[in-house]
């Protein structure tokens, strides 16, 4: 049963990256949206804010019409603008807000996701208004050369004392997408897989 729903694609979230896209980057997320993930978040950190807005609106226009969560990375303001109710930050950046512009993010955002890499950043995350976590790093990855995975056990422990939904992130497949939904996890995140294939798990 967990097979066929992991097949289905319904507890991944994309994470983008345009550099390890063979070919036209819209295209392929074009495709990856028509596997009808859970989310995708747009990263592309290394863009202008103006050229990030402008692929944000076309991204954000693929995920409406195959009914995918999108979220921004990081860029709060960008997201108000396109009208984009779902932002992706990290720890450091939440931390950096005051307690003002965190309940404008409450009030203005459906869903806040955060990344973290411990039990403390979840209860940071949690109390600055999170409504899922993205727990790494999991497993040893290529984005993240020479940091060490955390392991399948600490998805447990994190799952165990999280009421919210953790996605794991790190050195994903679909063999390690089981063992984190086993231990408790929603999910898994996964960039170079969706970047570079049109079916990333089989």
């Amino acid at each position: 049963m967990i097979t066929s729903m992991c097949n289905s694609y319904e507890h991944t979230i994309v994470i983008t990256n345009r550099h390890l896209v063979q070919g036209d980057f819209l295209k392929q997320l074009e495709k990856v949206t028509k596997l009808h993930p859970h989310a995708l978040i747009l990263r592309e950190k290394d863009l202008t804010d103006d050229a990030y807005e402008s692929l944000a609106k076309k991204v954000f226009d693929l995920c409406k019409r195959e009914d995918i969560t999108f979220f921004l990375h990081t860029k709060i303001e960008i997201a108000r603008k396109i009208g984009c109710q779902n932002i992706h930050l990290s720890i450091p950046m939440l931390k950096g807000l005051s307690e003002t512009e965190k309940k404008a993010l409450t009030e203005d955002f459906c869903e806040i996701s955060i990344s973290c890499h411990s039990m403390e950043d979840v209860e940071i995350a949690m109390a600055g208004g999170a409504t899922q976590i993205i727990l790494g790093t999991i497993f040893e990855t290529e984005c993240k050369k020479g940091v060490l995975g955390k392991g399948v056990e600490f998805v447990r422990e994190i799952c165990q004392k999280c009421p919210l939904p953790v996605y794991a992130i790190g050195g994903m497949n679909l063999q390690r997408l089981l063992l984190v939904i086993d231990a408790g996890a929603a999910g898994c995140c996964m960039m170079s897989g969706f970047m570079q294939t049109s079916k990333p798990l089989q």
